[in-house]
């Protein structure tokens, strides 16, 4: 079988140094392996993903040497296609509506805390989504949905869970009970690698799509990934954590899974990693100050 690797960024940015050194390492591990790298435009947002900033990301790409096979998939092209499989999770009873506003959210959090107690977080530091039943009642919830307002349609984790193995509080299971797992041939932020257990409860009821967007990263990755034939996915150490959410989909959606490869990250002289709504600086401005591609992979390590 072919080896098949993607590099997908999403262009609600210019490109920095970070993304250079995921798009080269893509390239350079599906020659290695003989096989092809593809590039997917991830621009499900399409009111900061715009025409200027992809034309922009091609322009880069294509300076810094980056080749991929024909065509590029855009997501916003593919909208029916991440639909489809939102349909599949709620025919299987796994989405619910979801109305609680950041607001309330934070005001749960803050309730709870000032009471001395501590309110679960996901990996990424965000707190885990309360269910609107915590603030909620019956009544409110189904006059919010009369009257149109905004909401999430989230994956209702317990389900989900209780679907594929022993739920919340035990070992998740893939088919026949075996846990869920994913092959690393990176490493994770704590050195994790080879066959790592997936702990998708700890991002507790995740967003699978909004009313205005119908589609979330967690959802569109991973069918992309299986609609295009992927088998190797290359990116960030910043997402490890997330694959976890993705094994998950990929079980309850019967997709195959590809093998992971988590990379480093670029930082800068505090140890942040690199950030496009940071204003990094961007691929083009290094550019614009003379650097050359060869300059971007001897920064990169490459």
């Amino acid at each position: 079988m072919t080896a098949v690797f993607r590099f997908a960024p999403s262009p609600n940015g210019r490109l920095h140094l970070g993304h250079a050194l995921s798009a080269l390492l893509n390239q350079r591990m599906a020659e290695a392996a003989g096989g092809t790298v593809l590039l997917r435009i991830e621009d499900i947002d399409t009111v900061r993903c715009t025409p200027e900033l992809v034309a922009g990301m091609l322009d880069d790409l294509d300076w810094l040497g980056f080749r991929a096979r024909p065509p590029h998939r855009r997501q916003s092209e593919h909208f029916a296609d991440y639909a489809a499989a939102l349909d599949r999770l709620q025919a299987l009873g796994l989405v619910y509506d979801a109305y609680l506003t950041r607001g309330e959210i934070r005001e749960v959090v803050r309730r709870k805390e000032a009471q001395g107690g501590a309110w679960p977080r996901d990996p990424d530091g965000a707190p885990v989504y309360p269910g609107d039943r915590t603030l909620l009642s019956p009544d409110e919830i189904a006059a919010r949905r009369r009257r149109g307002e905004p909401h999430a349609l989230r994956l209702d984790m317990a389900k989900a869970l209780a679907m594929v193995g022993e739920g919340l509080g035990g070992q998740v299971g893939g088919p026949a009970g075996r846990p869920l797992t994913w092959q690393e041939t990176g490493t994770g932020p704590a050195g994790e690698t080879g066959e790592i257990t997936a702990h998708p409860e700890a991002w507790g009821d995740v967003i699978l799509a909004r009313k205005d967007t119908p589609t979330s990263y967690h959802l569109s990755v991973v069918l992309d990934d299986a609609l295009q034939g992927v088998t190797h996915v290359v990116r960030g150490q910043d997402l490890f954590q997330a694959t976890a959410v993705h094994r998950l989909l990929q079980t309850l959606l019967d997709l195959p899974a590809p093998v992971y490869h988590h990379h480093r990250l670029i930082t800068d002289a505090t140890g942040r990693k690199l950030s496009k709504s940071a204003g990094d600086t961007a691929l083009h401005e290094l550019r614009a100050a003379g650097w050359t591609p060869t300059d971007v992979r001897a920064r990169c390590g490459l």
